[in-house]
């Protein structure tokens, strides 16, 4: 197997799901216990066995201890027709009744309703279990449809145990957090979610269930009398590609009005029926090169560069023999070396470069694991996409939800470390090398102050408008020319989501939202020269630093609000703060901000204003 690219996953939000309930919830738990320790178990409808310490964190069990098997007893009186009633103890009275909602009774007879509010759960229904802490009766815990939860008081009050859990049960990536927009998933049971800029737990989103494409798949199965697993269709929705679960695809030149079956998938031993197509993937260059993942027997990734006509295999002995869940590609005209395949599997994330003009021997693809690494969780991988200018890759894992990392196709390349962006460096300013691991960075023997094997510093003495650098890279010495120019404002960003401070409490802004009158502070890249001097690779003092020696200002909405200061980051290397008024009496809702230096600007970051 081929060994991982150096990849360096991020989390794109938590697992857990804002559904107004007592807190944070997630996928299905079938039930709880308490080990003698005080400690809890939890096993999701997956199978999982997860513990928590410390009633935050969650630990995946391996060879977990059996849960204790509860006490049946039937009560007098049933509370609830389709509830279940257990007793947690053979010497206790008291009777739970498992539910919609949880009860309890010391006769058996009058019950309490401890997890309903205005008729409705706190929790959300559906309970699976209950348990009792060894420790402390009065400390329960509750498994249901939407997670795990905890009472401190015997069911006066609860709390979410669910923020840290990884059981978000996620389908299908819909869309990634790129250009300001959230990232939009689809999951097991819960729907479409979204993640809004700046959120860590996934919302719901009005949306028709089910979603248009499944809609679509029950209308087609109907036509066509197959079961329609997968859908995927050029931009301008003309072309349009179908497939089944038993490895057929279906093809439509006129918005799926008429279809035309393609040739049959390639055959393993004689056979292909069984090869469900989990997903189809259609370059847009080109909608007659289609991709298509498969489960079951057979190949698990073929492709067709004729509209169906062919399929070929690209599974080869560095790809896994396993299902393969996702597939995303990016073809870049006349740059083969550009251009590459990357698929979900039941064993992680490949990816492989791939010539989409010319002939490739498909049967020896060199696939590259992108999981093997510590950022990333093992477990099986349900989706892959790439967002739209193909340069950061994300995945959706089982239980884990989604995660991000700069796509390794694009090989070796220089961006902003503000917004991750090819805009020209300044002296003083971040950058940042994505797609290899890097020893050091020089420039005619100057060494250039480098953290995390892909962060550096450009020297306040640079002068531009080009430096050629040498890279030192495990596989050798790397030249890339680095544009350099005076000045190069450039917002922080993470994950759509701007670097913006609260100039009073100090903490970044929660949702992006911001009030009128509100000082905030910008933490920006590139904004070159500071006076007095400052050494290169030095943290900012926390009192007095270096003023920025451009002519900084700041518009909100094309409006131009007062710059109090804008210096070098109290505390941080290479990033600067510009700190800015917002008017008293301002619009409400969403605009844009962005800095100029010297009169160039900076990309633009959307904050919400509020009264």
């Amino acid at each position: 197997m081929v060994a991982a690219a150096q990849t360096n996953w991020r989390h794109i939000g938590a697992t857990a799901v804002d559904l107004r309930l007592a807190g944070p919830a997630t996928g299905s738990v079938s039930e709880v216990w308490y080990a003698a320790d005080g400690s809890l178990y939890a096993r999701t409808d997956s199978g999982k066995t997860f513990q928590t310490q410390d009633f935050e964190n969650w630990d995946l069990v391996t060879n977990p201890p059996e849960a204790p098997r509860p006490i049946v007893r039937e009560p007098a009186v049933k509370i609830e027709p389709n509830a279940h009633y257990v007793a947690t103890s053979a010497s206790s009275p008291e009777v739970w009744g498992i539910g919609q909602q949880l009860y309890r009774s010391d006769d058996g007879k009058s019950w309490q309703t401890l997890t309903s509010y205005k008729s409705q759960s706190v929790i959300g229904g559906e309970l699976h279990s209950v348990a009792i802490s060894p420790n402390d009766p009065s400390q329960l815990a509750v498994a249901n449809s939407f997670g795990v939860w905890r009472s401190m008081d015997g069911g006066l009050t609860w709390a979410s145990l669910n923020q840290s859990l990884p059981n978000l049960a996620v389908k299908r990536i819909l869309s990634t957090p790129s250009g300001g927009h959230p990232a939009q998933i689809l999951t097991e049971k819960l729907g479409v979610l979204q993640l809004p800029p700046g959120n860590q737990v996934w919302q719901q989103i009005p949306a028709p269930q089910p979603p248009a494409d499944d809609a679509r798949k029950v209308d087609y199965s109907q036509r066509l009398q197959a079961q329609i697993t997968a859908l995927a269709e050029s931009s301008d929705g003309r072309r349009l590609y179908i497939g089944s679960a038993d490895g057929r695809v279906w093809s439509s030149d006129d918005g799926g009005a008429q279809f035309s079956l393609t040739t049959p998938m390639p055959e393993v031993a004689g056979r292909h029926v069984g090869s469900r197509v989990e997903k189809l993937f259609v370059d847009q260059a080109d909608n007659r090169v289609v991709f298509a993942a498969l489960s079951g027997e057979g190949h698990h990734l073929v492709r067709t560069f004729n509209g169906g006509l062919d399929w070929d295999p690209l599974d080869s002995a560095t790809l896994p023999n396993v299902t393969a869940n996702g597939v995303t590609a990016r073809a870049v005209p006349s740059d083969a070396a550009a251009s590459a395949v990357y698929v979900a599997t039941d064993k992680g994330v490949y990816w492989t470069h791939f010539d989409f003009e010319h002939g490739v021997d498909t049967q020896n693809l060199t696939w590259t694991n992108l999981s093997d690494s510590l950022s990333l969780p093992q477990v099986k991988a349900m989706d892959v996409m790439l967002d739209p200018a193909g340069v950061q890759l994300y995945a959706a894992l089982d239980g884990y939800g989604v995660y991000g990392t700069p796509a390794p196709h694009r090989g070796l390349r220089l961006v902003n470390t503000a917004d991750e962006s090819t805009r020209a460096a300044a002296p003083g300013s971040l950058v940042s090398a994505v797609g290899e691991k890097i020893n050091s960075v020089s420039s005619g023997g100057r060494g250039f102050p480098l953290w995390n094997s892909s962060q550096f510093q450009v020297p306040f003495e640079t002068v531009g408008p080009m430096v050629s650098l040498a890279l030192e890279t495990a596989a050798g010495t790397i030249t890339r020319d680095l544009a350099v120019q005076p000045v190069s404002p450039a917002i922080f960003v993470s994950d759509g989501v701007p670097l913006i401070i609260d100039a009073d409490s100090g903490l970044q802004l929660e949702r992006n939202i911001a009030h009128t009158g509100q000082r905030l502070q910008v933490m920006v890249n590139g904004l070159g020269k500071v006076t007095p001097d400052w050494r290169t690779g030095e943290v900012a003092p926390l009192e007095n630093p270096p003023a920025v020696v451009a002519a900084v200002r700041a518009y909100l909405d094309g409006s131009e609000v007062p710059v109090a200061r804008a210096t070098l980051a109290p505390g941080y290397i290479g990033m600067y703060v510009v700190e800015v008024q917002l008017p008293a009496i301002a619009n409400y809702g969403a605009m844009e901000l962005h800095i100029t230096a010297d009169g160039r600007e900076s990309n633009h970051v959307q904050i919400v204003i509020a009264q």
